[in-house]
């Protein structure tokens, strides 16, 4: 069995295939990364795909196509992507085990790599 760098829950797919399917462009997909941003330390970055980044992780997730940028794969390690609406907003969010703190404003996270030995650990016990 072969490990995703991430995935999706099925309010996420939903989203993002309802993006591809509303976009006035040729969309294939979405590009998750992260950059330095905030006061915790990064952000969580999403792009639309056209075509398939060279050199990008790639994860298909209940028929939903996520490229993921190689700098920010051991940081999103195991992480969940939702979509979440309320009467107030909605948006994107990340279940991260390798998130250690954010911010108060929600803006921005503290990430740590992710641990490669208990990931190979939990693997062989399953």
């Amino acid at each position: 069995m072969a490990f995703k760098i991430m995935s999706l829950t099925d309010a996420a797919a939903e989203r993002i295939t309802e993006i591809i399917e509303d976009s006035d462009k040729p969309v294939i997909g979405l590009r998750v990364g992260i950059k330095n941003a905030g006061c915790a330390g990064v952000s969580y970055t999403m792009d639309y795909v056209a075509e398939a980044p060279k050199g990008d992780d790639h994860v298909t997730d209940k028929g939903v196509d996520v490229w993921v940028d190689p700098k920010a794969t051991m940081y999103l390690l195991g992480t969940v992507m939702d979509f979440e609406q309320s009467k107030m907003s909605s948006g994107f969010t990340f279940k991260n085990p390798n998130q250690t703190g954010a911010c108060g404003c929600g803006e921005s996270v503290t990430l740590k790599a992710a641990d490669l030995k208990a990931i190979a650990d939990a693997r062989a016990v399953a």
